[in-house]
């Protein structure tokens, strides 16, 4: 008795790729959709949208406010001064940076996905680029729009939307221009500090430390060395000059209460500061991603 076996081989080679090749910059621009989407938790558990979207809504809340007043009133309205709105929606904006910016680049460290995407198309630069764009078009959406949805509802709640246009029109780049600087340094003091861990605890407390502890540093060196001294640490404290800054764009006066007034530095050395702050952080986080092990 004899026993037949039968078999087969199989190819299981890799087979040349002969279609498209998008190359570099489709890479790029795939990275920094996907996250952008991540940036407000999309295609993802309820909980990862939660705490971006909860308080992209909360942000909204003072515009909505004012919309509705203005709506009421039926009239040129300003409830809530351009120049104000970030100081009320401040620790929003933290609380935000605190906690998208680990999400963005602390999970890639975690799972240990940087190899991957270094490995193909994406370079280390356009890595940190995509990451630093979506982070900053994110904040941008809770900076610039309801800036900008307060402008264009209280003209439109006015008598004549052409004259309200004309009466404040120059608000718009000082709205826009703000905005930009105040997202872009944030983007980059966020990512530059989640960059360091995949541990999204220390990340957030490490983003937290960077605008609260130093804001209340810079008020204590303040009150307790000598004005003429004690005014550059201001300087250190990033929700000291984006207020600096944005009382500039405005060309407002601070409270005569605030340490601003009593300081009184002028208000372009804030956005000279903000522009250099944001470069230098960009610069950096891009050459941590150059030096990163993956």
């Amino acid at each position: 008795m004899s026993d037949s076996a039968a078999g087969s081989i199989y190819d299981l080679g890799y087979r040349h790729y002969d279609g498209l090749r998008l190359g570099r910059r489709h890479a790029i621009w795939a990275l920094y959709l996907y996250s952008l989407r991540n940036v407000f938790g999309f295609g993802r558990s309820f909980w990862a949208k939660a705490g971006p979207i909860g308080i992209a809504i909360l942000v909204f809340l003072p515009a909505v406010i004012q919309l509705g007043i203005a709506t009421i009133a039926s009239g040129e309205l300003d409830v809530f001064e351009p120049e104000d709105y970030y100081g009320i929606i401040g620790v929003l904006l933290v609380l935000f940076c605190a906690v998208v910016s680990p999400e963005l680049v602390g999970r890639d460290q975690q799972t240990k996905t940087l190899s991957l995407y270094f490995s193909r198309a994406l370079r280390r630069q356009d890595y940190a680029l995509a990451k630093f764009f979506a982070m900053l078009t994110g904040m941008l959406s809770i900076t610039l729009l309801p800036q900008l949805l307060m402008f264009v509802g209280n003209g439109l709640a006015g008598d004549d939307f052409g004259d309200y246009f004309r009466d404040t029109w120059e608000d718009i780049p000082a709205i826009i221009g703000s905005a930009l600087l105040l997202s872009s340094t944030f983007a980059g003091i966020g990512l530059l500090i989640a960059s360091q861990t995949s541990r999204r605890f220390y990340s957030t407390v490490g983003i937290l430390a960077a605008f609260i502890l130093t804001f209340a540093i810079a008020e204590a060196i303040f009150h307790s060395a000598d004005e003429d001294i004690g005014k550059f640490v201001l300087f250190a404290s990033p929700l000291h000059f984006f207020e600096g800054l944005t009382l500039w764009f405005f060309d407002a006066s601070p409270d005569p209460e605030n340490v601003l007034a009593k300081a009184n530095l002028p208000g372009i050395a804030f956005v000279v500061e903000a522009l250099a702050v944001a470069s230098l952080l960009l610069a950096l986080l891009i050459r941590r991603y150059e030096r990163i092990s993956a």
